[in-house]
């Protein structure tokens, strides 16, 4: 249900009468402390989540408004942020004015001594419209990576600096959020001599195993200034790839001898947990813990978060020529509810959040180019986890979804594929672009193989090298993506951008009429 302003502002007075200032104590160390900033996510025209931790066993309190001196604020029923959740709460506020800049405040009270609360922390996001107003986001993945930690030197992660410039109206993270099998030195010697120095903690000294681990690897990027000021002003979109857990891993990982855990399933369950832990998700009452969604973005958007993850086959050779279990991707389930919501869509532009892109070789034992971590599996006609975009593209076609845009990172470098069936060894399927950005703060590489089963024309792309990969973020090839989208046009606009806001490349796309 959508709420119109001048009601959410008549329930927020109603709901504030009777609300008391309550004392503080004289010492901070007292009360309870805000650790890690705020954020929000999965915005769409009626709500969104919003998600904070405190220092200690407290209570959540939130409070909203339409306006930034929250004159007329609502206040919400405080969450618990218990030990069992590392602190961490989360609240989903419904019943909002679509299109409206909404403004949080929230505070963690003392269990013990409920007149006794933390500072309050204030944050900001906008509704999606009801009407065709512009839309605007960026997108990108791979933080902290390879040991490019949080270096104060070199300002820090400076990529979220330069994409809260844009104002955007969310972001889409695109995976790789944490780099949990990635241990951050206090320092690493560059080719030059020179020093690149990080803020460390204890338990990113070595590989993430434990629960506490896991959850620390989120907590550790959250330390840098500018991602905690981009997190109170834009939300997020979330989905998750293989370092929440380690490199390339899937049901046939072989853990690597530093891991002193040897379950890969249990692994995998600790940071699943922690991930949901630490990101303000809606999460699924139909399948607790899923990662795939629809979010609604107004009449031009829909995003559809893939999970390319929790449902994959083992990283094998993948030549099936037929479907089955050894060559799911996204698997039967998630694609099946792809289609259906493909189907039910109604927005001019239907953005498909891929974590890998469809193309690019990415091998799940690099040094000796064997076996498949990604989709491709090489040059000729569809086999293994192919066959599963062959499925999807077909049936796009077939049932006339017009404006399918896929956005993707995992790579770290910056590239705009446009797939054209008349080159492709499959041809059922209507042109599309695929758009890949990141590192926003990891190391560079590239470029990666490029597969020739879907048709894969190379419009633009920037990456090192082979002869100079795994680039610190000194060298400046960290990259994001902006989307724009006009309100009045439906043209979408893509640009790929480095971290000095550089615009690398950009193309516009008239949409097509479904």
């Amino acid at each position: 249900m959508r709420i119109s302003r001048r009601r959410f502002l008549s329930t927020a007075a109603a709901g504030a009468v009777g609300t008391i200032a309550l004392p503080y104590l004289s010492r901070a160390a007292d009360r309870p402390q805000i650790a890690h900033g705020v954020q929000s996510g999965d915005v769409n025209a009626s709500g969104g989540v919003v998600w904070s931790r405190a220092d200690r066993p407290s209570q959540m309190l939130v409070e909203v408004s339409t306006t930034d001196s929250f004159k007329n604020v609502r206040a919400l029923p405080p969450i618990d942020a218990l030990p069992e959740s590392d602190f961490t709460a989360k609240m989903l506020i419904e019943n909002l004015p679509a299109g409206q800049d909404i403004f949080y405040r929230v505070k963690f009270r003392d269990l013990a001594h409920t007149g006794v609360t933390s500072e309050p922390v204030t944050g900001r996001f906008r509704t999606a419209p009801a009407g065709r107003r512009d839309v605007s986001f960026v997108w990108g993945g791979d933080v902290a990576g390879q040991g490019w930690g949080i270096n104060p030197d070199d300002g820090g992660m400076f990529t979220f600096k330069t994409m809260r410039k844009y104002n955007p109206d969310f972001f889409l993270h695109s995976g790789d959020t944490i780099y949990a099998d990635g241990p951050i030195q206090s320092e690493v010697k560059l080719a030059d001599g020179k020093l690149w120095k990080n803020v460390t903690i204890e338990e990113k000294a070595k590989v993430a195993e434990t629960l506490a681990e896991f959850r620390a690897a989120h907590k550790y990027n959250f330390l840098d200034d500018n991602l905690r000021a981009f997190n109170a002003e834009v939300p997020i979109f979330v989905q998750w790839d293989d370092h929440e857990v380690m490199n390339n891993w899937s049901s046939s990982k072989e853990i690597p001898a530093v891991y002193k855990e040897r379950n890969i399933e249990l692994l995998a369950a600790r940071a699943a947990r922690a991930f949901h832990e630490m990101y303000p998700m809606r999460e699924s009452i139909v399948e607790p813990g899923r990662v795939y969604r629809t979010i609604n973005y107004g009449p031009h958007l829909d995003v559809f978060m893939l999970d390319e993850r929790s449902y994959r086959g083992p990283n094998g050779p993948n030549l099936q020529t037929t479907y089955g279990p050894a060559s799911y991707f996204i698997g039967p389930d998630q694609l099946a509810w792809l289609k259906r919501e493909l189907l039910a869509s109604r927005a001019t532009w239907k953005v498909i959040a891929s974590d890998m892109p469809i193309s690019l070789l990415v091998y799940d034992d690099a040094p000796n180019k064997k076996g498949s971590e990604a989709i491709a599996q090489g040059d000729g006609p569809p086999r293994g986890r192919e066959l599963e975009i062959v499925d999807l593209l077909r049936f796009i076609k077939t049932a006339g979804i017009a404006n399918t845009v896929w956005l993707t990172a995992d790579v770290h470098y910056a590239a705009a594929h446009y797939y054209n069936p008349d080159k492709a060894q499959f041809q059922d399927f209507d042109p599309f672009w695929e758009f890949v950005s990141g590192p926003l703060h990891a190391g560079t590489f590239g470029p990666a193989e490029l597969d020739n089963t879907f048709g894969p024309e190379v419009k633009f792309v920037k990456a090192p090298g082979a002869d100079h990969q795994n680039l610190s973020p000194l060298e400046g090839m960290q990259f994001f993506g902006h989307v724009k989208i006009d309100g009045a046009t439906g043209q979408m606009t893509v640009t790929l951008r480095d971290r000095a806001d550089t615009n690398l490349w950009s193309t516009t796309l008239d949409p097509k009429a479904g």
